[in-house]
């Protein structure tokens, strides 16, 4: 195990007293889960330690990226209802949170690098070694995971989180969300001022870039507001650490500044949900009215005086572009204590949404009848 991977896997033991564990054995209490009428929600697999992000190959793999834990997993599902087969594609790597597949290869993003591997949906019983095509991301200890994924013109996106709570860094590519080709070159930053995202996704009618931001803590209970963002095009910067939300100045780095200088999130969230991934559904399964909104999974607050989040949540848009902020999914904060963290979302070729949970190591199932 590198260090990278140890530093994760210490990151992760100091929490691990706040929430109680869920035996693999019994299985996680979906029953807890509550649910618009119509749809319903399955276990598609269990046992994927730390399962956090999410991509979908060609043929129907699900791959699925960690944190602590350093590994890489596959999921293989002959009727894309649940997985009859979790295979371990990758060890002992450094945080690899964010996945994303293209042209037949897996990429993973690292802590310093992105890595991919070639031709991985036929080689998943013998991975092949990994491309290493970019290891030029900066090193930090604290919002070190990175979220990544394929824009509509080709090119990889990703996140690269402040290293800090709140703090200015000499250090341009920090607090950022940058791109670069498929073969590593050409990184540069694609928008500023963004705390840490661990979702983003792409308007399908517009081509154009949307995301979560998590907002800085120790403002209180009730802000800064969580955000989902939209970016009309590059070079933009979301005010991160000068503005937090729509007008919430920094104590410390927003003396002499405007929060109208920097653009103003699309949604204001509630404060310490912790949004994480997110993507824009555009199946034929669900009904009318969720189609072109985003589900975003909400990881949970980790010290709110009172927990929040801990579920997944709808934005839709009427005709007139208004948006509107709605629980879809929730049961997994229960009493105040989570039994569960929802970390991203992966929509299916049938009209299904996948959701992975790294508390409990497993990705559900939500369809609709």
């Amino acid at each position: 195990m590198n260090r990278f991977a140890i530093v994760g896997n210490l990151a992760i033991a100091a929490l691990i007293f706040i929430y109680p564990v869920i035996s693999p054995a019994s299985g996680p209490p979906i029953n807890r889960i509550k649910l618009p009428p119509g749809f319903t929600i399955d276990v598609y697999a269990v046992n994927v330690k730390g399962a956090r992000s999410m991509a979908l190959g060609s043929n129907g793999t699900v791959f699925v990226g960690t944190r602590g834990e350093g590994k890489v997993y596959a999921l293989l599902s002959r009727d894309g209802k649940k997985a009859e087969e979790i295979v371990t594609i990758a060890s002992g790597l450094g945080l690899p949170n964010g996945v994303a597949f293209h042209n037949g290869s897996l990429y993973v993003a690292e802590i310093t690098r992105v890595i991919r591997y070639d031709n991985i949906e036929n080689r998943l019983d013998n991975p092949p070694a990994p491309v290493v095509i970019n290891d030029n991301i900066p090193d930090s200890l604290h919002h070190n995971w990175r979220y990544i994924a394929f824009a509509p013109d080709g090119r990889l996106y990703i996140s690269i989180g402040a290293p800090c709570n709140v703090c200015l860094s000499p250090e341009k590519l920090f607090a950022t969300i940058a791109r670069m080709n498929p073969d590593g070159t050409g990184l540069e930053i694609f928008a500023s001022g963004v705390r840490n995202s661990m979702g983003f996704d792409w308007d399908p009618s517009t081509g154009k870039l949307w995301f979560t931001d998590n907002g800085r803590d120790l403002l209180g209970d009730n802000v800064p507001a969580d955000e989902l963002n939209y970016a009309s095009s590059e070079g933009l910067h979301f005010g991160f650490p000068y503005c937090h939300g729509k007008n919430v100045a920094d104590p410390q780095y927003g003396k002499g500044r405007s929060c109208g200088d920097y653009v103003s999130p699309a949604v204001e969230l509630p404060a310490h949900v912790a949004a994480l991934g997110m993507r824009f559904y555009s199946g034929r399964m669900f009904p009318q009215e969720y189609r072109n909104g985003i589900f975003i999974a909400e990881h949970g607050s980790w010290n709110r005086t009172s927990p929040t989040g801990y579920r997944v949540s709808v934005v839709r848009f009427n005709a007139d572009g208004a948006a509107s902020y709605e629980t879809f999914a929730e049961g997994w904060l229960d009493r105040g204590r989570a039994w569960g963290r929802p970390v991203d979302i992966l929509p299916m070729p049938d009209g299904s949404i996948l959701i992975s949970d790294d508390k409990v190591g497993a990705v559900y199932r939500i369809s609709y009848e």
